[in-house]
């Protein structure tokens, strides 16, 4: 019974991760579907006076454009082969293993989202569509998107897991 009981668990488990990939992807492209429909090019709507603005980018490249202005195939292998050969390891790796703390699993569900997020637009576009932009003086931002903020978020929560990690294998003073 107790086996029948951990094998259901954790298919529940599993399906929570799918669910949440699935949820993260379907918000980051909703959003960008909204921003190409409804945003012009370059355009810029203060959301929050000139603090938060949204306008409509296209990126070829990755993150802040980098890669560009790479040539056809080693623009291929380096922004769709091996973001998807990396992607699909986390998928295998967090349904696999669901035993893994919580911030963790949370934090690579958040980059698989994103990831994918992104890289859908990249083979079904050509290019990401990016539209936020965050000016704060001291602070200021590049274009992104949700799916670039789901990225963001889930390294900040596995960063934060292995500094918690580290707390609790610290060896205590007697």
């Amino acid at each position: 019974m107790e086996m029948k009981v951990r094998k259901l668990s954790d298919l529940l488990i599993r399906v929570l991760i799918l669910v949440f990939i699935l949820f993260n992807i379907g918000c980051d492209q909703v959003t960008k579907h909204m921003v190409r429909e409804q945003v012009d090019y370059h355009a810029n709507i203060k959301v929050i006076n000139d603090h938060i603005t949204l306008t409509k980018v296209e990126n070829s490249g990755a993150f802040l454009s980098a890669g560009d202005t790479l040539s056809g195939p080693v623009k291929f292998v380096l922004l769709t082969l091996l973001p998807l050969a990396t992607l699909l390891y986390a998928l295998y790796l967090v349904m696999r293993k669901v035993n893994m703390p919580i911030l963790l699993m949370i934090g690579i569900c958040f980059v698989i989202g994103g990831g994918i997020g992104n890289l859908y637009d990249r083979i079904i576009y050509g290019s990401v569509t990016d539209f936020l932009h965050i000016d704060f003086v001291i602070f200021q931002t590049g274009v992104f998107n949700v799916a670039d903020m789901s990225i963001m978020a889930g390294m900040a929560l596995i960063i934060i897991n292995s500094f918690l990690k580290k707390e609790t294998l610290a060896p205590t003073e007697p």
